[in-house]
């Protein structure tokens, strides 16, 4: 596939990895496979800064990467491309819908690490179905016969799993990512999102490849959650503050510590994480834990704290059911 040179992002390093890569640059003796994953998380967890720093990992590890942005907000790919990249939709809808018309440069753009993005975009707010516009933009990379050049597919997807429409990228996706934290909320979702893997797997190739923990200074809860259902915990990031400036400052882990080498050890989860995926796991088809019996374990652990093993108290709790 072409790429027009003027596209490249001029911040990026282009065609070639970065110099930072060559510390990292091993396990090649993991055989090539093509793999589809879609990372979900509760909204604001930080799925793109996990996305990012994971698509760079996979790089890293000799691996050809295309992530798919499937948010209206079109930020998933900011930190390797420093800007906003053009939509599909926006492009589909300047070309009148004619897919003829559309070439690979017009809608892939190469960010850090040479992983290329593409951002699927969305409907107005308020307006429309998100899942039909990943089904379009499945369908355009396919036409442009680009779908199936990658090693990797990452699709970031925004938010929860409330419908059809945003489990869509599951119908293309060999895995499941569940990104999360230590808290109700964020495991509360995680669970509905289990939940959609399962329903999915019906029908689907799918499985459970693991949860992330992102950014938290404990994983009790997370294990007790894990304990009712059962799945693999890839990596937790702790609680460390360059994770959320990367986001700021528009880069990932792995190009800030090119100039920032006391933070390169923040790279080595993302790393672990690249590598289990490319061990191709087993994964799990998890059995979702019921609504009122969740509520009534997650917020157990908070209000009765010397009956579990966690130290948390009534003050860390988002909210209590009464």
């Amino acid at each position: 596939m072409s790429k027009c040179p003027c596209k490249k992002v001029e911040a990026c390093m282009g065609s070639h990895l970065p110099v930072y890569s060559t510390l990292y640059r091993h396990n090649q003796s993991i055989k090539e496979i093509i793999m589809k994953i879609a990372v979900y998380g509760k909204g604001g967890i930080g799925k793109s800064t996990c996305s990012t720093n994971i698509s760079v990992a996979l790089s890293l590890r000799g691996k050809k990467i295309l992530q798919i942005g499937c948010d209206p907000k079109h930020d998933s790919t900011f930190t390797l491309t420093g800007f906003l990249i053009p939509t599909i939709i926006d492009t589909l809808q300047s070309k009148d819908y004619h897919y003829e018309d559309v070439w690979p440069e017009d809608v892939i753009y190469q960010g850090y690490g040479g992983v290329d993005c593409v951002e699927a975009g969305g409907p107005p707010a308020g307006a429309g179905c998100g899942g039909y516009v990943v089904g379009e933009t499945v369908k355009l990379l396919k036409e442009l016969n680009a779908f199936y050049e990658y090693d990797v597919i990452l699709f970031d997807v925004l938010g929860d799993v409330v419908c059809g429409g945003f489990a869509a990228p599951l119908n293309y996706a060999d895995y499941c990512l569940i990104v999360t934290d230590n808290g109700f909320d964020a495991l509360f979702a995680a669970n509905r999102i289990a939940a959609s893997v399962r329903e999915k797997s019906r029908t689907h190739p799918l499985r459970l490849a693991g949860l992330v923990g992102n950014r938290t200074s404990k994983r009790d809860l997370i294990e007790k959650y894990v304990e009712a259902c059962p799945m693999p915990i890839l990596e937790v990031l702790p609680l460390i503050e360059d994770i959320r400036v990367s986001r700021v400052k528009g880069k990932t882990l792995f190009e800030m510590a090119e100039l920032e080498p006391s933070i390169a050890y923040v790279c080595e989860f993302y790393l672990n994480i690249a590598d289990q995926l490319l061990c191709e796991p087993e994964g799990v088809v998890p059995r979702e834990v019921p609504d009122r019996e969740l509520f009534s374990l997650l917020s157990e652990f908070y209000l009765n704290p010397d009956q579990g093993e966690g130290t948390g108290n009534l003050e860390e709790l988002d909210f209590v059911m009464v």
